[in-house]
């Protein structure tokens, strides 16, 4: 089953894959996306407001009275005077008041319950399986305690990214509803529970399976599944068809769903340099991805089944030698997808170009800052350069860039945000952060694990975990985001001037003329047109040997000793720098240590 709170604008790729397998092995398995119900009964926009909330574990709140009745922390509503103002613009944002989420947690959450009770047959089942992924453990508790109740010989089976390590040992150990649980990937564990079930065996005594009896003893969950070839195609049928049965996506509208997909798992960079603040995976960081052929086979299969040509990929980063394999295969193809993918942002043009001929409309690059000091303290493996370089290129080919600017890192300087704050100034062409703010705590990243390169003062769970959770459940072990302060940590005030630009650039891309910074060349000339400030703009014209070195520093980041080899300058490097510092002065360029970037980008698009 599918719960609350993920949106509704794509099926659950574990519902579908985890569908497949129980067939594939011989079992009888039906999916629930029961998401979608709660969505019809509360409005589809209130819904997805709700889903994409960041900050306080609200979505959790609404479910948690059901979940835990009269062992619930908060049955009065206390979180939202705790959090007042994060509560006044989370009701701003859904358009609704404070007695109207109260009468949605008090009126339709059991409501809802009740629905999906009498909706489906559960004396039919012998298991019913929940995948739980940041908010939507209450939910699922809530509906597992009804069930366990209403039949007690039920078994509940809990997974997903919420039951990863010690949280889920917690859980199982804290949360009554929950008979087992599995720890780690399933892909093996869940067919091997299943049929421990149906012979009458102990399914806990499978490997990476917790119960209540075996929660407190040292388990580790299987080694990660490596052989991706070999699993099935997820099965999105009953998605679609309850999606359809409710009015939520038309028939019509099926074009328009992203379907999600999986092409690897882990991450190539996080096995060599784990960036300092990423929490996923876990302790599946090991990179494994699918054969380029299969997977373009798989796609074509999901897109004829499901008549969308809309393709998420899930993984953590894109496979570098998918670049030389699988996009050019899929240009070749000449089909019409639209891919979403995570990507690294040190991409060249011509990557990029590629990703763009091959359908990839929107890509999450892992920029998180545009100054080469504090991605290093991240353990980005780029640079500020790089950075920028791929915004100006992706503009230029169409793909929308998903990123944000982030903060608070040991051993940053205010200098580093000084010298960020300039530089962002001269970006006002390129597209803007989603967001600005101090780095999150969460539990596997190297912040909260490597205690000695990362001391704080304090480490405590998100405080709203105690309004969602009794007393009864160790929040230090089930807690994902932790409060923090690190020892040495910048003051808040030094943050102030970049997030009020952010806004700032953010607001110039919502008027109907958007700045721009684009440039006309033609041999040994170009001419500049600066549209990133109406008060500022102009034309710069520059001939010979400076219009030369402009266009060569536009392709990639580039010295002032590559600029004269490549060039074939007479020139001495030195006036040759001197030409890149005053392009940088103008704000024309990056300069970046010692390596400048040309910021316009080409007038012609799409070249």
């Amino acid at each position: 089953m599918n719960m609350p709170f993920v949106s509704i604008y794509r099926p659950s790729l574990q519902l579908g894959l985890l569908r497949a397998i129980a067939e594939r092995h011989g079992f009888r398995a039906a999916t629930f996306h029961l998401n979608l119900d709660f969505a019809q009964q509360i409005g589809p926009k209130l819904y997805e407001q709700l889903v994409h909330h960041r900050g306080r574990m609200f979505g959790d709140w609404l479910f948690s009275p059901v979940a835990f009745a009269a062992n619930a922390p908060d049955r009065d509503g206390d979180l939202l005077d705790r959090f007042g103002e994060e509560a006044t613009l989370l009701l701003a944002d859904l358009g609704v008041d404070r007695d109207a989420l109260l009468d949605i947690r008090n009126r339709e959450v059991p409501r809802y319950l009740d629905r999906m009770l009498e909706r489906v047959d559960w004396s039919a089942f012998r298991v019913v399986g929940f995948t739980s992924t940041f908010q939507q453990n209450m939910a699922a508790f809530a509906l597992a305690a009804r069930l366990k109740e209403r039949f007690p010989d039920l078994i509940t089976l809990f997974g997903g990214a919420n039951f990863e390590g010690d949280m889920g040992l917690a859980l199982v150990e804290g949360v009554d509803c929950i008979d087992y649980a599995v720890i780690g990937e399933g892909d093996e564990t869940f067919p091997a529970f299943l049929r421990a079930v149906a012979d009458g065996d102990d399914p806990a005594l499978a490997p990476g399976v917790a119960s209540k009896a075996t929660a407190r003893e040292t388990r580790q969950s299987r080694a990660p599944f490596r052989r991706l070839d070999e699993l099935p195609l997820p099965d999105y049928e009953e998605y679609f068809t309850r999606a359809e049965e409710l009015g939520l996506i038309p028939d019509m509208s099926r074009r328009l769903v992203y379907l999600p997909f999986e092409s690897s798992r882990g991450c190539w960079w996080g096995q060599k340099h784990h960036c300092t603040f990423c929490g996923l995976n876990g302790g599946s960081m090991a990179y494994r991805s699918k054969s380029p052929a299969l997977l373009r086979e798989q796609l074509a299969e999901l897109v004829k089944r499901y008549r969308s040509f809309m393709l998420e990929a899930v993984d953590n980063i894109a496979d570098h030698d998918y670049f030389a394999s699988f996009f050019p295969a899929i240009v070749a193809d000449k089909s019409d997808y639209q891919f979403f993918y995570e990507v690294k942002s040190n991409l060249t043009r011509d990557k990029i170009r590629l990703l763009r001929d091959a359908g990839v409309k929107r890509i999450q690059p892992g920029v998180e800052s545009l100054n080469s000091h504090v991605l290093k303290l991240m353990r980005k493996g780029v640079s500020a350069a790089q950075n920028i370089n791929l915004l100006r290129w992706a503009l230029y080919y169409g793909i929308d860039v998903g990123w944000n600017v982030i903060w608070g890192f040991p051993g940053e300087t205010a200098d580093d945000y000084r010298e960020q704050l300039a530089a962002m100034k001269q970006l006002a062409h390129l597209q803007p952060p989603t967001g600005a703010g101090r780095i999150w705590m969460e539990r596997f990243s190297p912040l909260f694990t490597e205690r000695r390169n990362f001391p704080a003062r304090y480490v405590r769970p998100e405080a709203s975990y105690s309004y969602v959770y009794p007393s009864g459940v160790d929040l230090d072990r089930v807690a994902y985001f932790f409060e923090y302060e690190l020892d040495g940590a910048l003051a808040e005030e030094v943050y102030a001037d970049t997030r009020d630009w952010v806004r700032a650039w953010q607001a110039t891309w919502k008027q109907e003329m958007r700045p721009t910074l684009t440039y006309w060349s033609s041999p040994n000339f170009i001419q500049i047109d600066d549209l990133r400030d109406v008060e500022t703009s102009g034309t710069y014209t520059f001939k010979g040997a400076l219009a030369d070195i402009y266009i060569c520093c536009s392709d990639r980041p580039m010295t002032a000793a590559g600029v004269r080899e490549s060039l074939r300058l007479s020139e001495p490097e030195s006036e040759i720098a001197e030409a890149l510092h005053e392009f940088a002065n103008r704000g024309l360029m990056f300069h970046d240590g010692g390596q400048f970037l040309s910021l316009a980008i080409p007038a012609t698009l799409g070249r």
